[in-house]
Order: structure tokens, then C-alpha cells, then sequence
């Protein structure tokens, strides 16, 4: 027998990580980033294996092998290298078994090939992965790009997918348009498929096929069948929500599919443009439901995240800019991934029909157009106040009173903040509009809603879904 080394420090270094991380976020979060066991090891270093490759790679790109030499190097006292190999004995099985089909000859791998041991290669080149008829294949964590504005979204939803219906169930991902929750909602969906779960039922539509769908089923007198198809399915994903609002017939029939689904643990997940509780005319009880599991929100990301997208972007396209390039369309576009794909596409298509090679100057002249149409137009005060009166159900005239009621002062305080964010309307015109406060009051004002989406993210998402309405608004 081999002699090992650094077996008990490995084991100990884990457990004193697993302390720490406790103390910061869940036990479940570190079996899932820290998932390795230990293999074997020399002098200087330590073989471990993870469950897959796809983990592996996330693992190394999220910095945790760094974090465990670390601690080690604190163990032992001197650095120890860590080497990850993928353990391909298991993986399929354990996948099989979170997808919840039994492991057997006949279970499929990630890469579509019956199972093999080494000693018993397989005799052909493995078969792609079949694509599953409702999903964008490639909608996958692969080509997720997780931000400080979506990290926690993305974690959630691959823990949900090695996990299928044992954990944060339901999951409802909200934020505004184009900002990842589909794609986060579809990579569960190819994850689980991909992974031992072409034999389970999954759907993937949106609110409003599935309302075509019931009330299809009313005309025609076929129910039965309307029930059948849903209340037995494996894994719901269901896209936009919201549009339920008003739809009581509609919302009765996901009661009851919610219902059915949750009973036999299968998974259910949810989008929507907004925390479920503001969404108007929903029963009580489907609020309940949808809100009895985990609700994560996805809202804007930041410049870093938005050149880590566009070089992602490009990779995947086979293509290159110039940083400046990179830079200048990070800058420019801020408001949601797709509108940041739209812009590079229009870049790269433009150099490719002329022969060029893409220039700073092109790409300015390329996204004119776009970044016209996002600047505000004619979005004046009028608006703004009438668009917040409406969210928060309270009068203009309350709005821009000087009550001081918690239900007027935030309301108001936000119209402030949201004032000075799109328009040139000064502090001091600002205190005219606002109960004739002076230019202080109103600084303050916006320094307490600036300061308070920087520690409170449902607030921060409830704003850009009032700047959207309020860009959107047509009189």
C-alpha cells in the first residue's frame, strides 16, 4: 500500500472549511462547490475527484481548489498542490439518481453513450446528447455568465438541476426583460435532461401557452386530458408569469397542477418580471404556492459582468474585438444581456458584409441607433409621478405632499431618486414639485434610496421595474 502523506490533513482542512462556510452561507452550498474526495497523493501535492467535468470546470473557475490549498498550506505549513480528475465510475449514476431514474445498463451518460467501466471501453464513438424538442440547447450554466447581479440565481438553479424536486422547490426567478432568468430556467431543464433524464416528462413554455392550452382544452371539452398532461409531468418550467394577472380560470388550473406536482415531488420553476407578492389581481393562495419555496431575483449587471458577457459572447461566436471595443459597448450598454448580444451582433455583421476588420470608430457609428433608442425621451415629471402614484395605489396629490406617513414618504423618496436619474430637474425645482422641500431635503432624499439598493436588492429591483414602466409609458 502506497503511503499517504496528507489524507488526515485533507480531511481535517475540509471539515475546518466547512465551519467557516457555515458561518457565511449554507451546509448545502458547500457540498455542492466543495464536492471532492480525496484520491491519492506525494510529497507536494493532492489528487481529488469531483463528481464531472462540468463541475470540475466550475470549480476551478470559481477559485475553490484555490481556496482548499490555502487552508492546507495553514495545515501542513508548507503549499500543497491540488490535482482534480473526474470520477467517471460514478458520475452516471449519481446523475441517473438525481434525475431520479434508477441507474442500470441501460442509463444514458452525459454525452448520450451507454455506461462503461475502463476495463470495458465502449466499441463505438459516443452519440451527442439528443436535444429536447422544447429547449434552446444553448440555453446551459455553460454559457451563463453569473455576476454579484445574478450569482445567487445561477447557484440555485444548478443545485436545483443535480437535485431535482428535493430541493428549493418551487424555484421562482424574477427581474426585468432580458436580463437571464430564461435561460437560467432553461439550462435546469437541458441540465436534467442531458443528465440521465431523457426518459422523464419536461415541460417548457410560457404563462401564456399554458393559458392557450387550458383554455383549449374548455372549447374542446377535453380537461381530462389538459390535467393529465400537466399535473403528470417530472419537471414544469414555466416562463412569465405575471401574465396570470387577471386570469382567475387560469390561476385555478396552476392551483391545482402546483398542487398535484408538489405531492409527487416533482420540480417546479418560475419566471417573473417582478417579486410575485406585486403582482396585481393573483389569488392569495397561488401567491402562497409560488412563493413557498425559494425566490431569487436577477436585475441589471455591472460593467465587470457585462465585459465578462460580451467576451463569452464572442467566444462562443468564434469571434474577436478590441478592448477598446469590449469596453466601449460595456459602457454604452446597460441595459439588460439581450440588448448587449443585439449591439455585438450588429458590430460583427456590419465588419463582416464590408470586409473590415471591426474599428472603435464602427462600432460608434453601428450603435448610434441603439443607444438613441435607449436614452429617455420626453420622459418628464408628469410620468413619473403618476406611474409611482399608481405602483404604491396612492394619490398624486399625496405623493407630492408633505405627509409624512411611511406609505407617502417612501413612494415619494423614490420618485426623488428616480427624478434625478432621468431627467435634468434640479434639487431645488425637485423641492417645488415635492411639498416645497428645500435642496437638502431632496439631497437627502436620493442619498437614502442610492444608498439603500446598495444593501437591499428587492428594493433595487422594484426601481428598475418602475424606471422600465415609466420608459415604456405611453399616454
Amino acid at each position: 500500500m502506497e503511503k499517504e502523506y496528507y489524507r488526515d490533513a485533507f480531511e481535517f482542512a475540509m471539515k475546518e472549511l466547512k465551519e467557516e462556510y457555515k458561518s457565511k452561507n449554507s451546509e448545502d452550498d458547500f457540498t455542492l462547490w466543495f464536492n471532492m474526495t480525496f484520491v491519492k497523493d506525494t510529497i507536494d501535492s493532492i489528487t481529488v475527484s469531483v463528481p464531472s467535468a462540468f463541475m470540475q470546470k466550475m470549480m476551478t473557475s470559481k477559485g475553490y481548489f484555490s481556496i482548499v490549498e490555502k487552508k492546507l498550506q495553514e495545515t501542513v505549513g508548507q503549499k500543497i498542490k491540488i490535482n482534480c480528475i473526474v470520477n467517471t465510475e460514478n458520475q452516471d449514476k449519481k446523475e441517473a439518481a438525481a434525475a431520479k431514474i434508477p441507474a442500470n445498463k441501460e442509463t444514458k451518460t452525459s454525452s448520450g453513450a451507454a455506461e462503461f467501466s475502463l476495463e470495458n471501453p465502449p466499441s463505438e464513438k459516443p452519440e451527442a446528447p439528443k436535444k429536447h424538442p422544447l429547449l434552446q440547447e444553448n440555453f446551459t450554466f455553460d454559457t451563463f455568465i453569473p455576476g454579484e447581479n445574478s450569482d445567487f440565481a445561477y447557484k440555485a438553479s444548478f443545485a436545483v438541476s443535480q437535485n431535482p424536486g428535493k430541493k428549493y422547490n418551487p424555484i421562482l426567478i424574477y427581474g426585468g426583460s432580458g436580463l437571464g432568468k430564461t435561460h437560467l430556467m432553461q439550462a435546469i431543464g437541458n441540465y436534467i435532461y442531458t443528465h440521465g433524464g431523457e426518459k422523464l416528462k419536461i415541460y417548457y413554455g410560457s404563462a401564456e401557452s399554458f393559458t392557450n392550452e387550458f383554455t383549449g382544452s374548455l372549447a374542446s371539452k377535453k380537461t381530462n386530458q389538459f390535467n393529465n398532461k400537466f399535473r403528470n409531468l417530472d419537471v414544469l418550467l414555466l416562463d412569465d408569469i405575471h401574465f396570470l394577472s387577471n386570469k382567475s380560470g387560469v390561476q385555478e388550473a396552476l392551483f391545482y397542477t402546483f398542487n398535484a406536482l408538489h405531492e409527487k415531488q416533482a420540480q417546479m420553476v418560475f419566471t417573473c418580471d417582478r417579486p410575485i407578492k406585486e403582482i396585481k389581481n393573483m389569488t392569495d393562495r397561488l401567491v402562497s404556492r409560488l412563493s413557498n419555496g425559494i425566490c431569487i431575483d436577477i436585475t441589471i449587471p455591472n460593467y465587470e459582468t457585462r465585459v465578462a458577457i460580451l467576451r463569452k459572447k464572442l467566444e462562443l461566436m468564434n469571434k474577436s474585438l478590441d478592448p477598446e471595443i469590449i469596453d466601449y459597448i460595456a459602457k454604452n450598454v446597460e441595459t439588460n444581456v439581450r440588448e448587449l448580444e443585439s449591439a455585438l451582433k450588429q458590430i460583427l455583421a456590419y465588419a463582416d458584409i464590408i470586409e473590415q476588420k471591426p474599428t472603435l470608430e464602427m462600432a460608434k457609428n453601428q450603435l448610434k441607433d441603439i443607444l438613441n433608442n435607449n436614452t429617455v425621451q420626453n420622459v418628464s415629471l408628469d410620468i413619473i409621478q403618476k406611474v409611482i402614484a399608481d405602483n404604491y395605489q396612492i394619490s398624486i396629490s399625496d405623493l407630492k405632499s408633505k405627509k409624512r406617513d411611511k406609505k407617502f414618504v417612501i413612494p415619494r423618496q423614490i420618485a426623488i431618486y428616480i427624478s434625478r436619474e432621468l431627467t435634468e430637474i434640479s434639487y431645488s425645482e425637485l423641492g417645488n414639485e415635492f411639498g416645497g422641500k428645500d435642496h437638502s431635503t431632496i439631497m437627502h432624499a436620493y442619498d437614502k434610496i442610492a444608498e439603500s439598493i446598495k444593501i437591499d436588492s428587492t428594493l433595487e429591483s422594484k426601481i428598475n421595474i418602475l424606471i422600465r414602466e415609466i420608459k415604456e409609458y405611453k399616454k
